[in-house]
């Protein structure tokens, strides 16, 4: 696994522009203008990738599948057998929690998992191994947040898998021994078409339930102070953000204090 990953971080962005800078400062004496010209390559992606209007066109181009809308909630109890959490990393031996914790991304997604969990009563699976032979796999360490959190438990711990194939694999066998070929799969809205092709590939039918969506233009050319959604989608509830700001009441002014005058009436200052 360990080369798995380290092949990924230097092919992959932003792992691939390093290189490139590299090769360029290797290359600048002896081919001065090839060199020159990867490290502005380099230099000119890292930037890129650093800008959030092409961040988020980027992501609008891998986040098809549309947000489930809150007023259908309730009706996957019906049309599916199961909710299926991704495991998305850990967290090893965090000091404040006195030991592992599901990593921000993998907390987001089980915390959307539980929403629908209680809006469907559908039982939950998570699923997520040890990819960097951690003590505790990722579905366990689910397993003690819905229990100490939510006061939930998972049915099905899927704790072998270490990549997104793998999560479809075992997860699939788990629920086909119990008849389920309908799963409602939860998951980062830009990772949810390679997931939702995983678990497809093994035979289960699959109700995209996408969160955390990038695809949200920015105002200005480097971003701005605040992003403007993108176009609405079907079933998307998502409020917009207010366009104008809202005027504050104008208070009366205050009074201004009265002077008292030795052996004489007091007198207001205005007078």
């Amino acid at each position: 696994m360990f080369w798995r990953y380290l092949i990924k971080g230097l092919l992959l962005p932003p792992g691939s522009l390093f290189l490139l800078l590299l090769a360029g400062l290797l290359l600048w004496r002896c081919r001065p203008r090839l060199g020159r010209g990867l490290v502005a390559a380099g230099a000119l992606g890292l930037w890129l990738m650093g800008s959030p209007w092409l961040v988020h066109d980027l992501a609008a181009l891998v986040e098809r599948e549309p947000a489930l809308a809150q007023t259908q909630w309730p009706a996957l109890g019906s049309q599916a057998g199961a909710i299926v959490v991704l495991g998305a990393g850990q967290t090893p031996a965090d000091p404040g929690w006195g030991g592992a914790q599901p990593s921000l991304m993998a907390l987001e997604r089980l915390r959307y998992g539980v929403r629908l969990q209680r809006a469907s009563g559908l039982p939950l699976l998570v699923t997520g191994g040890r990819p960097q032979g951690e003590p505790q796999s990722e579905a366990e360490l689910f397993q003690q947040v819905l229990q100490r959190d939510f006061a939930l438990s998972a049915r099905w711990l899927e704790k072998q898998s270490n990549t997104t194939w793998e999560n479809a694999l075992y997860s699939a066998r788990l629920l086909k021994a119990e008849g389920i070929r309908r799963i409602v799969l939860v998951t980062h809205a830009s990772h949810m078409p390679r997931a939702r092709w995983c678990f497809e590939q093994q035979g289960l039918e699959v109700i995209a339930a996408p969160m955390s969506f990038l695809s949200t233009r920015p105002e200005g050319l480097l971003g701005g102070k605040a992003a403007r959604h993108r176009p609405e989608r079907a079933g998307d509830t998502r409020p917009e953000r207010p366009t104008q700001r809202q005027e504050l009441p104008r208070h009366a002014p205050l009074a201004q204090p009265e002077v008292h005058r030795g052996g004489e009436d007091p007198l207001p200052l205005h007078l």
